[in-house]
């Protein structure tokens, strides 16, 4: 036979072959994608518990981060995202007033902790108040309050060691807490008050010197998710809330330095 020829048993053979090994392959049922929008405190965080998720589930979630504020403007302006891990609780609670969530899906998932950090390892010693009311930086990166919780957590840091007025022409603001660990990370900033999780994630490469922020020192930064209208009847949404609340998510989220 020519070229484009070929045996006809052999190709029912093959056939029957791929057919064989395709039923060996555990088919889940009913299996849905979901499109979260998630704080950028929490983004690694949040792939992580995915990983487990997913394996056992066989549904899949793809991640948008972004500050909450942003993330809230765009839910309003109509993206389509089925779920919202914000960085408040603010958001997640005025979303459901709006109708623009699931009323009764709100729940509290994670509670986000700030550390003072240097790129430096010998700036930041065990006293991080002592090192800001010395002032022996140029500049000292928080988040924008107007758009990121944990900028408003910063914030309150300052005017609680009454060091706000003082070091206010010296802040400057990232639109998110990832930008702010950049501002830090690259020497833009001396120092910054960022999420604690981003340095202690496993296998953070970040180093530096950091002094963990006493929490009496600003209100807590209590992070809440939503399922949000578009999300209602999505089961890959309502199964990731689920997975979120369980055992093996809480282990995650406890081992990247957030509280309950």
């Amino acid at each position: 036979m020519g070229r484009n020829g070929g045996n006809p048993f052999l190709h029912l053979a093959g056939a029957l072959i791929l057919a064989a090994a395709l039923a060996m392959v555990p088919q889940r049922a009913g299996a849905a994608d979901a499109l979260i929008a998630v704080a950028t405190n929490f983004l690694d965080t949040a792939r992580a518990v995915a990983e487990g998720f997913e394996a056992r589930t066989g549904h899949r979630v793809t991640f948008t981060a972004g500050a909450t504020g942003k993330l809230y403007a765009q839910i309003a302006a109509g993206a389509p995202f089925d779920v919202l891990l914000a960085a408040d609780q603010a958001r997640p609670a005025l979303l459901e007033a709006e109708g623009r969530a699931v009323a009764g899906s709100r729940f509290t998932y994670a509670t986000g902790r700030l550390a003072l950090w240097s790129a430096d390892p010998a700036r930041v010693g065990p006293d991080g108040a002592a090192v800001l009311e010395a002032g022996d930086f140029r500049v000292l990166a928080i988040a924008n309050p107007d758009l990121a919780p944990y900028g408003i957590a910063a914030r309150e840091t300052l005017q609680s060691l009454g060091l706000w007025d003082r070091l206010g022409p010296r802040v400057v603001m990232g639109q998110n807490i990832g930008q702010t660990l950049a501002l830090v990370a690259t020497g833009n900033a001396e120092l910054g008050l960022v999420a604690l999780a981003a340095l202690r994630a496993p296998g953070s490469t970040l180093g530096g010197s950091a002094w963990e922020v006493p929490a009496d020192l600003h209100a807590p930064i209590r992070q809440d998710a939503v399922l949000l209208a578009r999300g209602a009847e999505n089961p890959a949404a309502r199964a990731f809330l689920d997975h979120l609340q369980g055992p093996e998510a809480r282990a995650v989220i406890a081992r990247f330095g957030y509280g309950g």
